[in-house]
Order: C-alpha cells, then structure tokens, then sequence
C-alpha cells in the first residue's frame, strides 16, 4: 500500500517458529494446567516458588512439587484498556502479580475484573480455566474476582482435572512456542521505485555517477564512492548464477517442500547480485556460473513486489567463465 508521500508500506511478521523442550520442573507445572491444578516448588528455604523454576535465587536445586492456590491476592496490577490481538483476553483487563494461597511468590497473568473499578491491589482471584487444555499457561484463561460461585467453579475445575488425569498429572516434555513481532516495513523511496517496477516486470538498479556501478536494488548513495546514486537504469531479467545454496531442511515458512535451490545471480546490467529462488533443475545440477532467466507470474498477479519473479530457470545457454562472475563473490 502507498504511504501519505507515495512511498510503499506493508504489515510484516519476524516470526521464529520452534518446539521447546521442558524439562522435568516445568513440564510437571504445565501438566498440572493441564489438569487444571495449579503448583509450585519447595525451595532450599522453605519457601514455594510459583511458576517454579529448576534453582531458587540462592542457586539451590529446588525440591518437591506443592498444590498451591486455587486462589490468591493480586499485590500489584496494571490496566490495559486496549487489548491487542496477541492478548488472552479480547476486553479491557489487568495484568497483575497474584499470590497464589500457600505460595511464597507471585505469578504473572491476566485478571479479568469487568471494570477497571472493580480492579484494585489486595482483592482475591480465582483461576478460570479454558474447556479444552493442552499443557500451556494458556490453559488459565485468566484469574477473576473470587465469589462462592468462582471459587466453586474453580474448586470443580480442579476436582474434574485430577480425575481425569487419573493419578499424578503427566509431564508435557515438549509445546510450541513461536516468537513474533508485527511491525510495518517502509520501503523508502528508491526500494519502492524498484517493487513499482516488478509490477511491470521490469527489473531497476540506480547507478553510481562516480564508479557506474549499477546497486540493485537502488539506493540513496554509493557505498563505495559516498555519492548519491539516484540516476536509475534498467537491468535485464536474465542473468548468471554466482553462488547457490540447496535447502534440504523442512520449515513452516519454506516457499517449497525441500530439497529446492536459493541462488544469487548477476543479472546483466547489473553489478550486485539478486538473491531468489532457481527452479526447473534437480538440486545436483546447480553450479555456479549457469545462465538462468527470471519466470515472471501471470499479469493478473504482478504487483509492487519481489514475489512478481516467481522463480529463476536455466537458459540451457552455455556457462558462464570463471572469471566473469568471481568480482561478484
């Protein structure tokens, strides 16, 4: 989308998607939320550390696992009055430290309270559970203001979740745990000159005035020279190979199911190389020094961006020498 100055900009996700492993300590503690029973730790003092952690601050081991709660005091909270959509609850709510009864520290999670009135520092919180649980914090949905009817509710979570469970809650030993940040990305102006560009499947490099090299995608200022390097030419949509990597390794984000091959290719014209994706050949062919050409997506769905190339393919041409690639490496 255009900005109010005419310069591109997109909603973008920095997302690292991975399993984590536990451990025995905090898998117990997420079974038990699994169980709808909430637990703590006894560390080297005496004291019950809640969430509880493998060593207390002394460095000590902690010991035994110890039901704590169902419920506890909020000793401190803060309103949100907006939630975002990351948040666990979709209404104003309090983020508060909630000293759960029998523990000696307080855990971190949402109060739903109703009303930021009805929030305050010292008043007691019950659990309230999410029907379906898999072994996450988000197994509580979130505390709410105790009354005989939460209290009951929360005592009757806790007796079902034991039941089922059977006997000791299972240990969870692995869960998902993502890690992403949301953000708008500016192209700036010369980035948004080049995705402009691809709309029309043409391929945009600025040249230096000083040195002529010729940067893709275009930038404000030679890096080399320290000039502006404003004047902009057209580079061909075909190019060489410079160096190459085969991804043999499955991910969530990966544009293909693997082996398949990213490139780096010189395209003619151009004195810095593009990086994208290289098709039509199996992994064992690849080599540096090949002739691709850009495979451009149907017009209906070309638009101000990379993605315009759907992929680089052989020319079946002859390789290119050595010598004709090895400045760009």
């Amino acid at each position: 989308m255009d900005g109010d100055d005419g310069v591109l900009e997109a909603p973008y996700r920095l997302e690292y998607t991975y399993t984590r492993s536990t451990g025995p300590v905090i898998g117990r503690f997420l079974g038990a939320l699994r169980a709808a029973t909430l637990e703590g730790v006894r560390t080297a003092d005496g004291g019950v550390l809640v969430p509880p952690l493998e060593y207390d601050t002394s460095g000590e081991a902690t010991g035994e696992a110890v039901p704590v709660g169902p419920g506890g005091v909020v000793t401190t909270w803060a309103w949100v009055t907006e939630p975002r959509r990351e948040h666990p609850l979709a209404r104003p709510f309090a983020w508060a430290l909630v000293k759960l009864d029998g523990a000696s520290t307080a855990m971190l999670h949402a109060v739903d309270a109703g009303d930021l009135a009805a929030m305050k520092t010292g008043m007691r919180v019950v659990p309230r559970w999410r029907d379906e649980r898999t072994g996450s914090v988000r197994d509580l949905a979130c505390f709410v203001p105790e009354s005989p009817l939460t209290l009951s509710e929360a005592r009757s979570a806790e007796s079902k979740g034991a039941r089922d469970e059977r006997t000791a809650p299972e240990p969870v030993a692995l869960f998902p745990s993502p890690v992403a940040l949301d953000y708008t990305v500016t192209a700036g102006h010369h980035l948004s000159t080049y995705l402009r560009a691809m709309k029309e499947k043409r391929i945009v490099g600025g040249r230096c005035p000083s040195c002529t090299k010729v940067y893709l995608p275009p930038r404000g200022a030679c890096p080399t020279c320290g000039v502006p390097a404003d004047a902009l030419v057209d580079v061909a949509d075909h190019g060489v190979v410079t160096t190459f990597c085969v991804i043999r390794i499955p991910f969530d984000a990966a544009p293909f199911p693997p082996p398949y091959i990213a490139i780096a290719v010189i395209l003619e014209g151009a004195d810095l190389p593009m990086f994208h994706l290289l098709r039509g050949i199996a992994p064992e062919e690849a080599r540096m020094g090949m002739r691709v050409r850009a495979v451009w997506a149907p017009d209906d769905e070309l638009g101000p961006t990379l993605a315009s190339i759907k992929w680089f393919e052989p020319t079946g041409e002859p390789d290119a020498d050595t010598a004709e690639i090895e400045r760009h490496l």
